[in-house]
């Protein structure tokens, strides 16, 4: 049997289901009308969501790594998060928070971590979704429960992180952050808040308030899919206010492709080429910053 064809209307419609302004019912009728019938349809959405049986990029029991799940102090209560040292630094090293999509803290950013960490960085995935109880294992539930999420909380929430990595025995004291999607706009608005973040990458993040831009400290890279206009559509404020305010920052449009790039386990949208340039842009931005 043939493999279903994904069209770019179909990826939109699902981006538009994933953050929450299309729900369930309404995205199956409206890719039922893309794909011709309901039966290609069911045959279609699961081609579009993330499959965390994908193989992981870097195994959990990694030779390369140390990885625990831990808890620290915050604002909003304890945090689950967890935490990825390599073996082969000697040395003070610089660590790097690792935020999660809208679909909390699941198998895919846990497997980012161990990336961050075999690059030479401890890592430390946090979950956001703590205060709420923690990611549960329905991504549905998961993408719901982030509409609960006070942001000024949330920021707090991860500036306690910050701190509490930099304070790790080990620890260079230098921490960045890398977020993808939702955690994208969260890197943006955090490097707003935090005096003490020495660098940020966002993966097609939300732009923050312009207003707020002047309040960065942090070398920022950001990362945008070439086919995303909704995150897209704030790009060019936030260039200019981020050179009017003068900040150190680095902007790289990876044209043809979606949204959610980065993400191997979603194979309509993952861009392999893109996702290993930008991948290697942001190892490179940490060492040169967090060293």
């Amino acid at each position: 049997m043939d493999k279903p064809k994904i069209t770019q209307a179909m990826i939109d419609a699902y981006d538009e289901y994933t953050h929450l302004s299309l729900d369930r019912r309404k995205f199956m009728e409206k890719l039922s009308l893309l794909a011709g019938s309901g039966a290609a349809a069911a045959a279609i959405a699961p081609l579009l969501s993330a499959n965390s049986a994908r193989a992981a990029i870097v195994a959990p029991d990694d030779a390369g790594i140390v990885a625990e799940d831990v808890t620290y102090p915050a604002p909003g209560g304890e945090m689950k998060g967890y935490l990825v040292t390599p073996k082969s630094v000697s040395g003070p090293i610089g660590s790097v928070i690792v935020i999660h999509e809208n679909r909390g803290l699941n198998d895919h950013i846990r497997d980012v971590a161990r990336r961050v960490a075999l690059a030479g960085f401890r890592a430390l995935a946090v979950d956001f979704l703590s205060p709420q109880g923690g990611t549960p294992s329905d991504e549905d539930k998961a993408r719901e429960m982030f509409s609960g999420l006070d942001m000024e909380a949330t920021v707090a929430n991860a500036e306690a992180g910050r701190v509490w990595l930099a304070a790790r025995q080990g620890a260079n004291g230098k921490v960045g952050a890398v977020g993808f999607c939702w955690g994208g706009g969260l890197v943006n608005r955090f490097a707003t808040k935090s005096a003490g973040l020495n660098a940020g990458v966002a993966y097609y993040g939300q732009q923050p308030p312009v207003a707020d831009v002047r309040d960065i400290k942090a070398p920022l890279l950001l990362h945008y899919a070439g086919l995303d206009e909704r995150i897209n559509a704030g790009i060019d404020a936030y260039k200019k206010a981020l050179e009017a305010n003068g900040k150190t920052f680095e902007i790289f449009v990876y044209d043809g492709v979606n949204h959610a790039f980065n993400n191997d386990t979603s194979s309509a949208r993952y861009d392999k080429a893109a996702a290993d340039l930008a991948w290697g842009r942001t190892t490179d931005f940490f060492k040169k910053y967090l060293a």
